[in-house]
């Protein structure tokens, strides 16, 4: 479970549409990751309500759950599920700190391949998720939104990760939904809403 919520970790709002996606052409790839890179530098914090959509192969109703995102500049970032259940997962310190409907524990993320999907959703907020070493990114559009997708080099990260998929809405810098493939062909979706940036964040939001 702890690796099916640290996977679905990753940023912000939108909704499902079905859309013809193009190749982006090398010069608009680097405009758009020129504009990304730029303009969230002056991102320090960022806060979102969530709505979580797992979808699993041995399940014939997709998993849905409901939560809030809180990120700090440069690396702390809280996933706290609160429907249907109570979750929370708080990247500090090179640690993961997990609070499962009460009981409380920790992970050296060090050691685990959450430490790099922690990198990639911290690099959301600042632009430098594009020149992560740990992924091939590819650059998409369609008549709503820009796309980013990353696919990771690593056979450790693909034991884990086919492919994560971030969708920014057209003329805006931060992501707005999360599609995530994993390894096994599960899916995980995350949509983002009320989203707020650089909002002050009480020290208690990255605490169990």
């Amino acid at each position: 479970m702890i690796k099916n919520m640290a996977l679905g970790a990753f940023l912000l709002v939108s909704s499902f549409f079905f859309a013809q996606n193009t190749a982006m052409s090398g010069t608009e790839a680097k405009a758009f990751v020129a504009k990304v890179s730029s303009e969230t530098k002056e991102i320090k914090t960022l806060q979102a309500d969530f709505t979580q959509t797992k979808k699993m192969d041995f399940l014939d109703k997709n998993i849905v759950t409901y939560g809030k995102m809180s990120l700090k500049s440069p690396n702390m970032l809280s996933w706290k599920y609160t429907k249907p259940y109570q979750y929370s997962i708080i990247f500090k310190d090179n640690k993961i700190f997990i609070n499962d409907q009460g009981k409380k524990s920790s992970v050296d993320a060090k050691s685990k391949t959450f430490e790099k999907i922690n990198k990639l959703i911290v690099g959301s907020s600042n632009g430098q998720m594009f020149s992560d070493p740990e992924f091939t990114v590819s650059y998409l559009k369609n008549a709503n939104f820009n796309i980013a997708k990353f696919t990771p080099k690593s056979a450790q990260l693909l034991k884990y990760i086919k492919q994560i998929e971030l969708q920014f809405p057209k003329n805006e810098s931060t992501v707005s939904q999360v599609n995530m493939t994993e390894a096994s062909g599960d899916t995980t979706n995350i949509v983002f809403k009320n989203t707020k940036i650089n909002a002050p964040i009480s020290a208690s939001e990255f605490s169990l």
